[in-house]
C-alpha cells in the first residue's frame, strides 16, 4: 500500500532511540526523509547511519528541546536545508518521577520542559510551513495521563498537557487543513524500560507480572508497532482522521484485565 510519504520532510524528534527510532525508520523505509532532532549529535548519527545504510534518507538536528532558542534553531535548520516541513512527530520526553510528595516547584517545572513545552514549540516554530504543505502531527503520549502511575506528578500532568493539545490543536487547525492525532503507549519494550526494570530486585518476575496484565497476548507492545501507527496516522492513508487519541497498547487501559489471563 502506497502511503503517499515518499519524498516528504518528517521531523522525528527524541528519533535516536527506542520508539522515535523505531519511528525513524518506518518513515524512511516509506520514502520519506527522517529529520532525527535529538539532544545528542552522535546518538542521532548513528539512527542517520543506520538509515542510509539500509538505503533510506535522513538527516539529524542535534538541540535540547528543554531550550526554546534550540527549538526554534532546530527548525529554522530543517527549513533551511529542505525548504519545507511535512509532518512533525513529537516523541521525545522522559518519566522523570517528580512526584508529589518528594517533588518540588523547579523539578516539577523543569520537567513540564522535557515534557510537554516542547511540544506546543515544535509545532509553534514549524507551523508556517505545515500550512503551506497541509502536513500532519503526530504527538506520542503516555497512559499516564489516563491512569496515574504514583510518584510521577509532573509527567502525568505533561502527558495530559499532550492530549488537551492533541484535540486543541486538530480544531485550531482545522481551517488549514492539516490533521492532528495522538498515540498513546503504555507498556512498550523499548531501552529506557529495559534499563528501568532491571533496577527492580527480580526483573523478570516484575515483567512477567506486567505482561500477564497485557489483554493481547500478554505481552510487551513493540516499539515498532507504535511507529506503524504513528506512520499511518501521518500519511495520507488516514486522510479523515484527526484530533484522535488513540492507544496502542494490547487493551492495556481499557480493557478488563480479568481477560488477561482467561
Amino acid at each position: 500500500m502506497d502511503l503517499h510519504l515518499k519524498d516528504k520532510v518528517i521531523i522525528v524528534t527524541g528519533g535516536a532511540k527506542g520508539i522515535g527510532k523505531a519511528t525513524a525508520q518506518a518513515f524512511s523505509a516509506e520514502g520519506a526523509v527522517a529529520v532525527v532532532v535529538g539532544r545528542k549529535e552522535s546518538d542521532n548519527l548513528k539512527v542517520v547511519d543506520e538509515i542510509m545504510a539500509a538505503g533510506g534518507k535522513a538527516v539529524q538536528v542535534a538541540a535540547e528541546l528543554s531550550d526554546p532558542e534550540a527549538c526554534e534553531n532546530a527548525v529554522k535548520a530543517i527549513i533551511a536545508q529542505f525548504g519545507r516541513i511535512d509532518g512533525l512527530v513529537n516523541n521525545a520526553g522522559v518519566n522523570d518521577g517528580v512526584g508529589l510528595e518528594h517533588g518540588n516547584y523547579k523539578d516539577f517545572m523543569a520537567s513540564l520542559h522535557k515534557n510537554v513545552v516542547h511540544y506546543y514549540l515544535m509545532a509553534h516554530f514549524a507551523l508556517p510551513e505545515l500550512i503551506k504543505s497541509k502536513g500532519a502531527i503526530v504527538n506520542i503520549t503516555s497512559k499516564t495521563a489516563e491512569t496515574g502511575q504514583g510518584n510521577t506528578s509532573a509527567y502525568a500532568a505533561a502527558n495530559g498537557g499532550r492530549n488537551a493539545l492533541t484535540r486543541e490543536w486538530a480544531v485550531e487547525l482545522l481551517k488549514h487543513g492539516i490533521r492532528v492525532n495522538a498515540v498513546v503507549v503504555a507498556e512498550c519494550w523499548t531501552p529506557a524500560y529495559e534499563t528501568w526494570i532491571k533496577t527492580l530486585p527480580d526483573a523478570a518476575q516484575k515483567l512477567k507480572e506486567i505482561t500477564s496484565k497485557i489483554p493481547f497476548e500478554n505481552r510487551m507492545t513493540t516499539a515498532q508497532e507504535i511507529a506503524d501507527m504513528v506512520v499511518f496516522l501521518m500519511s495520507g492513508r488516514s486522510s479523515h482522521t484527526t484530533g484522535q487519541i488513540i492507544h496502542v497498547d494490547g487493551g492495556y487501559v481499557h480493557l478488563d484485565r480479568a481477560l488477561a489471563n482467561a
